[in-house]
Formats: C-alpha cells, structure tokens, sequence
C-alpha cells in the first residue's frame, strides 16, 4: 500500500524507496526535484480560510428576495385552527358545589350527609338539562353522602344490638338470684 508524498515539499527517506513511479498528483513534486513557489491551482491540501464566510452558517434563507405586487402580503395573524386543549369553562351548579360540601361535612355530623346525597341528585339531574358544569362534584356528593350514610347506620344498627343484647343479659341475670 502507498501513501500520498508528503505535504510541503520535504523528502522522506521511507517513502522515496516504496514508489518508483512519479506521484499521480501533478502540484505534488516527486523527491529531489524542485518545488514550485506556488501552483497556479488551487491546493486540496490546504487548510481552509480562516476567514472565509461559514457555508454551514445558518441564517433567513429569504432574506434577499422581494414580493412582487401581485403576491398577498404576510399574514399579521396565522389562521386560526381548533385547539384540541380544555374545553371552554362552564358555569358550575351550585347544588352540586353545595352537595359535595353537605355530603364531606356529614362525615363529621351524620345528619348532612344524607342531605349531601339528596341534593347530589337534584344537582345532577339540573346539570343534564342545562348543561352546567359540575357533574363530577354532584356525583361525588352522591357517592360519599350515601357510604357515610350507609357507614352510620351500621354503627346505630351495632349500638342498637348491643343495648338489646345487654338488656336481655340483664334480665336473665335478675331472675336466677
């Protein structure tokens, strides 16, 4: 394998004995002869310009180019397209905001709760005729005030069994003395 001569008109001893035949390149000279002060071609091997303009900068593509006068002018504004984002802000029930609160209250008190749920109906039903926001609040009141509902009357139903079943210990207790 051969290598190119190398650059700047130096000799090598290495590479004087490997090719016998002159260098394909013309501007290239062979070992021993002179060098040219200067080729009249460009040279592929040397550095680039350091201040030669960037080909690779980037920049407006368009910048030199004028409209004629039957072309539209720029849009100040782009079309408008649909956004596919949130949907438009929607009056929200007030049944249903009162729902959620009656219903989360009740967990503290168990009298509002069932009054939460109740109202999550009403709410709800308003909510599919007008269309109003705060479907979501309404069927969250119905649902926390109907367990919290559910979840204290068990509790008075395990009250209620144990008085019962004190009681009737109680009396059977009394009469075996």
């Amino acid at each position: 394998m051969t290598y190119p001569p190398p650059s700047g008109g130096w000799n090598d001893p290495a590479w004087s004995g490997q090719q016998s035949s002159p260098p394909a390149d013309p501007a290239r000279p062979v070992s021993g002869q002179p060098v040219p002060a200067q080729p009249t071609g460009a040279d592929p091997y040397a550095p680039a310009d350091p201040y030669a303009p960037d080909p690779y900068a980037g920049g407006d593509p368009y910048a030199g180019m004028k409209q004629t006068s039957g072309q539209p002018g720029p849009a100040a504004h782009p079309p408008a397209y649909p956004h596919y984002g949130y949907a438009p802000a929607l009056k929200t029930n007030g049944l249903a905001i009162a729902a959620l609160v009656l219903a989360l209250v009740g967990i503290g008190s168990c009298i509002t709760a069932p009054i939460g749920a109740i109202l999550g109906h009403v709410s709800l039903n308003q909510i599919r005729q007008s269309g109003e926001g705060g479907e979501g609040m309404a069927k969250a009141g119905i649902i926390v005030g109907w367990i919290v509902t559910g979840l204290y009357l068990l509790v008075v139903l395990f009250y209620v069994a144990i008085i019962v079943f004190a009681i009737s210990q109680s009396g059977n207790s009394s009469s075996s003395y």
